[in-house]
This record gives structure tokens, sequence and C-alpha cells, in this order.
């Protein structure tokens, strides 16, 4: 067992930092190509830091592993509401802008219900997942003439932490392909070690994916959104964080099930789908209530509501350890 505990931990490392590199080089090499900011903060960087999924994910549906695979996708979501923003909205109350309330938001209500009703018959299908990425390109090509007309302040934002001015295209080129290369190498590094740890624990790879898998490839968002809030750019941290998870919903699941379909048991609906729901629900809950209907009290995220998002994947995690245990 030290062997694949080895390779999971260095495979996360390698994998978040690759990562890192692999937007910085995008977001360079697009910016010395004369992309607009909005297509860098929204498509590129939108990418990049969805990577670590994405590839995890096509991994393991390519070594016959698609349960890690789907809890790698459903896992970073819960993830991404329950600890990474609840963290934020601990070490700073987060405001909600009008803007992510009326369209990001219902958007990934939305999106959540539709897996939910493809998981319904237990698997989701290569036409379910061919359904899924024809919606996130939809949603992508509805984003971009949203605001394609506007000074994007959310996307400038997003690119701005990921631009230097002193890289060079051929540099940028570079650190674009290394991290990529690496991404790919510490993503099969990391699959490989999670399925002997389950094969060696007598684990379904679906718990791998909703735990250790699920929080080593939300590393980035977490970062990105504690940096954000502390720089008190909100929107930045939020609209990162829904964007993930309609990135992990549509194209990660859609791209896994493409490859190989996916068998989804039982307790995926009952427990992981929707404890989705649930936060996603909560969080528009939160940032719908009475008080942010008064025009001189915005929206926001309280440091009590992000209590109850920690606590609430806290109570998940022990739940899935307890079962883990008992069986």
């Amino acid at each position: 067992m030290l062997m694949p505990i080895v390779a999971l931990v260095l495979g996360l490392i390698f994998l978040v930092w690759s990562a890192d590199k692999f937007v910085d080089g995008a977001a360079n090499t697009s910016k010395v190509l004369g992309v607009p900011p909005l297509v860098i903060g929204m498509i590129v960087i939108g990418f990049g830091t969805s990577a670590p999924e994405m590839v995890v994910s096509a991994f393991a549906a390519l070594q016959g592993n698609p349960g890690l695979a789907l809890g790698n996708a459903f896992g970073s979501n819960i993830t991404n509401i329950a600890l990474v923003l609840g963290l934020s909205a601990l070490l700073l109350p987060m405001t909600v802008s009008s803007g992510v309330l009326r369209r990001e938001l219902p958007m990934l209500l939305g999106v959540t219900l539709l897996a939910g009703f493809q998981i319904l018959d237990g698997e989701i299908s290569r036409i379910d997942a061919i359904i899924l990425l024809v919606v996130f390109a939809g949603v992508l090509m509805w984003t971009v003439r949203q605001n394609g007309g506007t000074d994007d302040k959310l996307a400038a934002d997003t690119s701005e932490g990921h631009l230097s001015e002193a890289t060079s295209l051929k540099q940028s080129i570079a650190w674009l392909v290394v991290g990529l290369v690496l991404l790919i190498l510490s993503s099969r590094l990391l699959v490989w070690g999670a399925v002997e740890i389950a094969t060696g624990l007598g684990v379904d790879d679906l718990i791998i994916g909703l735990t250790i898998v699920a929080l080593g490839t939300s590393l980035p968002e977490l970062a990105a959104a504690l940096v954000a809030v502390r720089r008190n750019e909100h929107d930045l941290a939020l609209g990162n964080l829904i964007g993930s998870n309609l990135f992990n919903t549509l194209a990660v699941v859609g791209l896994a099930g493409v490859i190989t379909p996916i068998t989804v048991a039982s307790e995926v609906i009952t427990r992981d789908w929707l404890l989705m729901l649930v936060l996603t629900l909560l969080l528009a809950a939160f940032a719908w209530r009475p008080k942010s209907w008064l025009p001189h009290r915005p929206a926001r995220i309280n440091r009590l509501e992000g209590g109850v998002f920690v606590a609430i994947y806290v109570s998940y995690i022990s739940w899935l350890i307890v079962g883990v245990v008992i069986a």
C-alpha cells in the first residue's frame, strides 16, 4: 500500500502545480495573441482551473473506473460549495451580486436537476453524455454572448492574476506545454494510486473519487477562492466556484460518459446527487433571503452560513468514512 499512497500524494501535488502552470501559460499565450480578457477569464481559465477534474475523470474512464470519474465530478461539486465556499465565507462574509442571482445560480440549479434526471435509470449513457456536452457548449456560447458587448470586470479580474507582462510568447507556450504534459502524467499517477488504494482496502472507487480525489482536484478552486475573498473580490470567488460546478457536471461527466457509459449506483442518487441539490438550494436560499431584496443591504453569505456549509461537508465525509468502516 505504500507505493499507491506515495503515488496518490505525489499525483495530487503535481496535479495542482501543473494545473496552475497550464493556466498561466494558456492565459499569457492568449494575451500575447490578442485574445480579449473576457475569453481569457471565462473560457481559458475556466477550462484550466477545471482541468484536474477533466483529465482525472477521462483517465479513470479510459482505465475502466467510471465510478472514480463520477465520484470525482460530483465530489468536487460538493467540496466546492460545502468546503471551499464555506471556508471563504468563514474568512470574510461574501457579497453576492445581482448578476449572479439572476444568471449563474438558476443555471447551476437547472444543470443539477438535469444530471439528477439522467441518473434516475442507473446509467449515464453515451447519449446522456453527448447531451451534457451539447448543453455545456450552449451555456458557454450564451455566457459569452451575454457579456460579449461589455467590459466584463469578472473576466478581467479572473485573468489578471494569471497574466505576466514580461512573459514572451515562446515562454508562454513552453509553460503551456509543460503544464499540460505534467497535468496528464500526474493525473495518471493519481488515478493509479487511487484505484490501487481502493482495491487494497476493498473500497468502491466511487468513495475514493468522492473524498480524496475530489478534495485534491478542488485545491485550485480553494486557493483561488481564498485569495479572491482576501482581496475583497467576492464576485470572482463565487463566479469561479459556480463556473467550476457547471463545468464538472456538464463537461467532466460528459467527457467521461462519452469515453465509456457510467453505471450509477443507487446511493449516488439518494446521497451524493441529493446533497449536491441541497447545497445548491441552500446557496440560493442564503443569497436570496428577504434582506437581499433591500437595495441598501446587498445579499451576503455570512460566517454563520459559511459554518453551516463546512459542518455539512464534515458530516458528509464522516458519513462516507463510517460507511466504509462498517462495510
